[in-house]
């Protein structure tokens, strides 16, 4: 979402819901509403309380009957569990799905081992991120992947295009998009033991980061063992007209503890994770070097290139980008997007992509771009935020300890 936090759009429709006369928002919003897509548990979230949003081109929960910061402290004490059926995941398939992916993204995608995965970026010509995705090497002749729903045309889109001109050089590879499929991500400490009562395959064998294929309540799933919060949790790829009876599972194995959790919580618990969101902190402009995310270009790749925008990356890798995305620790009101950053003399800097209050450290905090120079933990720094400017530092990332479940 462009523009500003989802943490902030829930305060304001929390606000503006008990100002103002609901039906005739209901009225004014009917059109807009009939226009948008809904997920498999659209009525399961209604009956639970949930204040629905127009996200993506759906209608998604951005938080039910609890607070947004209640739900973020719920997470990292005890468990959430969202609908991401939004998000788009597809199946590349044929003895050339590796080779053919690898023109696209900058991963060492060859030297996964099969039901491993991680965090990439497509690219453009220009080095610059047309989205970041996560991926996993199913086989060696089979990738699953997810990609964001306010990208999933153009990155369609941008598949199909090489995959039609790998396609005609003789290349080996099809592809399949999961529409039948509903996606959930349960995180938190609580994810693991209270999933474990809903298969009988040993979860704490699955470590961070890898994939399998079991089954959950009956049914067989796409599980894999990561989110975006920074927690410990999964993402469970389940067959559509089992979506809401696993959801309804899972919440009652837990005896309440995990709760349902929308997209305004999900938005501060990726910022104090330190995580990207596309069209926020990360745009077509923008490379992964300059994002911060040299660490996903893999070793090989970085030696051989082979992925489009590799010159411009591998220059950068080379000799240092110009701009750098950093965190933030600030002063004032919430730092939001587009909030610009000057040094102690007045003179831009840079500029905030995402920022908030966060609920778990109690203080603001954001991250955006500054130029290299300037990105040093413990630089001082002045954010703007409606024409005053505040106190600002830079800090490393994340500005929560990640809690991912990895071999000890």
């Amino acid at each position: 979402m462009k523009g500003g936090g989802l943490w902030q759009l829930g305060q304001i429709i929390t606000r503006r819901l008990n100002q103002v006369d609901k039906k005739a928002v209901a009225r004014r919003c009917f059109a807009s509403e009939a226009e948008l897509k809904k997920t498999v548990l659209h009525d399961f979230h209604v009956a639970n309380g949930a204040k629905m949003v127009p996200f993506a081109g759906w209608s998604m929960p951005i938080q039910y009957k609890d607070s947004i910061m209640d739900s973020t402290l719920n997470c990292r004490e005890k468990g959430s569990l969202f609908d991401v059926s939004h998000m788009c995941g597809l199946s590349l398939k044929g003895k050339d799905c590796v080779p053919f992916l690898e023109k696209l993204v900058i991963a060492d995608v060859a030297g996964l081992a099969p039901g491993t995965g991680t965090l990439t970026v497509f690219t453009n010509e220009k080095g610059g991120a047309i989205d970041d995705s996560v991926i996993t090497k199913v086989k060696d002749d089979h990738i699953y992947l997810v990609v964001n729903a306010g990208c999933r045309d153009k990155d369609l889109a941008h598949i199909e295009e090489h995959m039609k001109s790998f396609k005609a050089q003789g290349g080996d590879v099809t592809w399949h998009i999961h529409d039948e499929r509903s996606l959930l991500a349960l995180q938190g400490p609580l994810a693991a033991p209270v999933l474990q009562h809903l298969t009988k395959d040993d979860l704490s064998k699955i470590y961070f980061g890898e994939f399998r294929m079991i089954d959950i309540n009956g049914v067989h799933c796409f599980i894999t063992r990561t989110g975006y919060t920074g927690e410990d949790g999964f993402e469970i790829s389940v067959p559509s007209e089992h979506a809401v009876d696993l959801a309804k599972a899972i919440l009652e194995k837990s005896e309440g503890k995990i709760r349902l959790t929308g997209l305004g919580a999900r938005d501060s618990l990726r910022l104090e994770a330190g995580l990207c969101l596309y069209g926020n902190d990360m745009e077509q402009h923008i490379t992964p070097v300059e994002a911060g995310l040299t660490w996903a270009i893999g070793k090989r790749r970085r030696a051989e290139g082979g992925f489009l925008g590799a010159e411009t990356i591998l220059k950068q890798l080379e000799e240092g980008p110009s701009i750098r995305r950093v965190g933030f620790f600030s002063s004032g009101p919430p730092p939001r997007s587009h909030s610009e950053i000057v040094d102690g003399t007045g003179k831009g800097i840079g500029e905030v992509t995402s920022g908030g209050f966060s609920p778990c450290l109690k203080k603001n905090i954001a991250m955006g771009y500054v130029k290299s120079g300037s990105h040093k933990a413990g630089t001082k720094v002045k954010i703007v935020i409606r024409g005053k400017s505040y106190d600002g530092v830079v800090t490393k990332m994340p500005f929560v300890p990640t809690k991912y479940y990895k071999p000890s």
